[in-house]
């Protein structure tokens, strides 16, 4: 019986703290969507978000995979841009606007890039490729991954990004 009541204040105690935060961020505002970029080290100032903070995001968006696939194919695996990085990349960010546009986004509610590559040699095609796309926004947290291969023959490059968005 003692346990059963312990256990029903807990409970009661839980909500109230709950609600109480709840309604003091409505009061004081701290419900607004908010996404900060920060850079601690000289060399990666320009290049690319160290950090990126998000508050109160109503959406998060994930794209997993993103590469050069022909997404007009009925079959999987046929990848444009045979042999070309540079446009395999430029393709890939492309598609990645169109999924961010279908869901009410855009590059600048990027808050992470992972770029999956095949060759090393490619590192600065990328980072240019990535620049390019998004055209002076501010670029977010990301990783850069060399591989063996990626599941797609000929697939030279694969992004997964994360997003997030106030509604």
């Amino acid at each position: 019986m003692l346990k059963t009541i312990t256990l029903a204040a807990a409970a009661v105690l839980t909500v109230a703290v709950l609600s109480v935060t709840a309604t003091s961020q409505s009061q004081t505002g701290d419900t607004a969507y908010e996404k900060k970029s920060y850079n601690y080290a000289e060399w990666a100032k320009g290049r690319f978000s160290e950090v990126v903070t998000v508050r109160n995001a109503g959406k998060v968006i994930y794209l997993g995979g993103v590469g050069s696939e022909d997404e007009t194919s009925a079959q999987g695996g046929v990848i444009r841009h045979l042999g070309d990085f540079g446009a395999q990349c430029r393709y890939a960010w492309d598609k990645i606007k169109r999924l961010l546009a279908k869901h009410g986004a855009t590059v600048e509610n990027i808050d992470k890039v992972v770029t999956y590559m095949t060759d090393v040699r490619d590192f600065a095609e990328a980072g240019k490729c990535q620049t390019e796309a998004f055209a002076g926004a501010i670029q977010p947290a990301g990783t850069v991954v060399v591989v063996s291969a990626l599941v797609w023959p000929g697939m030279l490059l694969e992004v997964d990004v994360t997003a997030s968005a106030a509604k």
